[in-house]
């Protein structure tokens, strides 16, 4: 396996109910994560985007946002209709095969010109759940029901509000072996990273338990800080669970703009590393109603 290191991160926060297209939005985050990096616009060998068409509204947009990154001459592109956490995993795979040795990940997302209510039902099973119509707010009451009843969280977390919707960017730059030293004083190197994912069916799933992110793991090595996709209380108790994080770890939550948290959150990673002089942290990613898909990604900084 390759050595992969994230060597910048920029992000534009998130905002409320912008008039931007998603193109103008990206242009600065792109721009800004890329200047950073002191790599030159054409040293980049793939670029992988994550978005969704069915926020934006518009069928291939995420095509229209490659006019953020410049695709002239032609580059080397692909996208996944998820978090910009798993556009990052794709980059990381793409580098792996040591014919290119720098990446950028970038996503976007609009979701205050959606009714996330009725949109996020189309991610859930199709014969059974979706019909439903249950918006993800209230199937995750149904997930810090049962953590109540469990005992795992006081009563009064029980009670799930849905959050505002936010929109925002964000782009990381992904670089190879030593080139990432030579450009980068603190890399982040990548020492574990997958993703995972829990059934579609809510009855076969035991609520209070979230294999998938168990199962990706964060290693034997312990942890300093946590980026943690998590947008109720609920979730971060479950989590820390999953992840065998203890109270010693300090844990940042967030779960907003959709389709950018998961990357921001390894972006906010990086950040410690390279930034606060942290040795081992990681960044996480959730997707789907009630934790059902998650990706965890492990960062460590040189000794």
């Amino acid at each position: 396996m390759r050595d992969v290191a994230i060597v910048s991160f920029a992000t534009s926060g998130s905002l409320p109910a912008v008039e931007d297209t998603e193109t103008q939005m990206l242009f600065p985050v792109i721009s800004e994560a890329i200047e950073r990096s002191g790599i030159p616009r054409a040293d980049i060998g793939f670029t992988c985007s994550g978005s969704a068409d069915y926020l934006a509204g518009t069928p291939f947009a995420f095509v229209g946002n490659l006019e953020a990154v410049g695709a002239w001459p032609p580059i080397s592109e692909s996208h996944v209709d998820m978090d910009g956490a798993w556009a990052l995993y794709e980059a990381w795979v793409r580098l792996q095969h040591g014919d290119v040795d720098v990446a950028l990940a970038f996503s976007s997302g609009i979701s205050s010109r959606s009714d996330l209510r009725e949109v996020l039902c189309l991610q859930n099973d199709p014969y059974y759940v979706m019909p439903l119509w249950a918006d993800h707010g209230s199937l995750a009451g149904l997930q810090a029901r049962a953590a109540a009843d469990a005992g795992l969280i006081p009563e009064a977390d029980a009670s799930v509000g849905t959050p505002p919707a936010s929109d925002g960017a964000a782009a990381v730059i992904l670089v190879a072996g030593d080139r990432a030293r030579e450009v980068c004083e603190r890399p982040a190197w990548i020492r574990g990273i997958e993703h995972r994912t829990d059934p579609h069916y809510l009855g076969v799933r035991d609520l209070t338990e979230v294999p998938s992110a168990e199962a990706a793991g964060l290693g034997d090595a312990p942890v300093e800080v946590a980026q943690l996709s998590a947008a109720h209380p609920h979730e971060e108790v479950l989590l820390r669970r999953a992840l065998g994080l203890g109270d010693e770890v300090e844990v940042h939550t967030g779960a907003d703009p959709l389709m950018v948290s998961g990357l921001v959150h390894i972006g906010e990673a990086f950040r410690q590393i390279n930034e606060n002089g942290r040795r081992r942290t990681v960044g996480h990613a959730s997707s789907g109603a009630c934790l059902q898909q998650n990706l965890v990604c492990v960062l460590e900084g040189d000794a």
